[in-house]
């Protein structure tokens, strides 16, 4: 059987311009800003979002305008060739992974156009279902930590599921009342990551309460030493991978096989890179699950249909974005989430749970 991107890499595709369009929202102290493109072709228009983390790199980009040279008839294929060949940055980006994202963003749009003018949509091109996503809730406690978040979202959703951002300030007491609830399904514990604000520098005494706290959970990103290592070695059948995880040569260099990996589109990049990982991770029974970028417009409905499509039945973390608020409001969807689908690669929508 033919590989995923063969299905797609085909499309014919017509530029005629794009045009960016800014967004932001504020997090507390975190200011978020994205860009989505809206990529002009035969009277269609596709989307996709950039989700570049620097604030500057993001302003520079909208300043800039549409000044990359897009337009003309191509396939899908020799389009994505020719976004990965041209200065996406005016200077090197602060960030390694910057580049993938706004690869992924101009991508996304390319894949969302192609389809719109073939008047199909991604899971009929790809001759597959779409099904209900669940969903987990991303979460940090806050400095000093909180079990407040936690408290708000499962008294408005009981049966919302949660993905917790583990901190060396959590106390015992903490760790009880959320195992308590019953509703974390993995935790993350930021070991490999580096120069973020959201560094968790590898703690013996917090891994091991994770791991006897939350005997269920799957453990996100711990950083392997040689004081965490002999802690985690029982649990290996538990750890997934995220921040590392950018393609199959990243798998392969994993310490040890793992049982599920955390696929985010946008950190994938190139459309071929993102599709092989699928198909190989399947190949080879490793289990997989969607994550998010803070996505601002398109981006969320983006990941969610990919979730829909590939990894429908794990802790993805995809959750609807006014989840991410301060306090969610009421009336959101629950998981697991129907999603219904526009033409293109784009989300209409979500249907009320069976």
């Amino acid at each position: 059987m033919s590989g995923t991107w063969d299905r797609l890499r085909g499309l014919p595709l017509r530029v005629d311009g794009y045009a960016l369009e800014g967004h932001e929202a504020v997090f507390g102290e975190f200011v978020r800003r994205t860009t989505t493109i809206h990529l002009h072709g035969a009277g269609e228009e596709g989307v996709g979002e950039d989700v570049v983390y620097t604030p500057e790199e993001q302003e520079a980009h909208q300043a800039a305008g549409p000044v990359h040279p897009l337009a003309g008839g191509w396939t899908l294929e020799s389009f994505c060739a020719h976004v990965e060949s041209l200065p996406l940055f005016p200077q090197p980006p602060e960030m390694a992974a910057s580049w993938e994202y706004r690869v992924w963003a101009y991508e996304s749009a390319a894949l969302d156009l192609a389809l719109r003018q073939a008047g199909t949509t991604l899971h009929e091109a790809l001759g597959r279902e779409l099904r209900p996503v669940t969903f987990v809730n991303s979460l940090r406690l806050g400095d000093p930590p909180s079990f407040e978040p936690v408290r708000e979202r499962l008294e408005r959703y009981p049966t919302l599921r949660l993905k917790l951002d583990a901190q060396s300030s959590w106390d015992d007491a903490l760790f009880e009342r959320l195992a308590a609830t019953g509703a974390v399904d993995s935790i993350d514990l930021k070991g490999q990551y580096a120069g973020t604000i959201v560094d968790q520098p590898p703690d013996p005494d917090l891994y091991r309460r994770v791991v006897e706290w939350f005997p269920d959970a799957w453990i996100e990103d711990p950083k392997l030493t040689p004081e965490t290592e002999p802690i985690l070695l029982p649990h290996r059948d538990r750890i997934t991978w995220d921040a590392i995880i950018h393609s199959v040569a990243d798998v392969d260099a994993l310490p040890f096989p793992p049982r599920m990996v955390n696929v985010k589109p946008s950190r994938s990049g190139p459309l071929p890179r993102l599709f092989e990982l699928y198909d190989v991770t399947a190949a080879r029974g490793i289990g997989a699950y969607g994550g998010g970028q803070s996505e601002l417009s398109v981006g969320r409905g983006h990941i969610q249909l990919l979730a829909a499509i590939f990894h429908p039945d794990t802790p993805n973390d995809v959750a609807p974005s006014a989840y991410n608020r301060p306090v969610p409001p009421d009336g959101l969807p629950s998981s697991p989430l129907v999603c219904v689908p526009d033409r293109g690669f784009r989300l209409a929508g979500y249907a009320p749970a069976a």
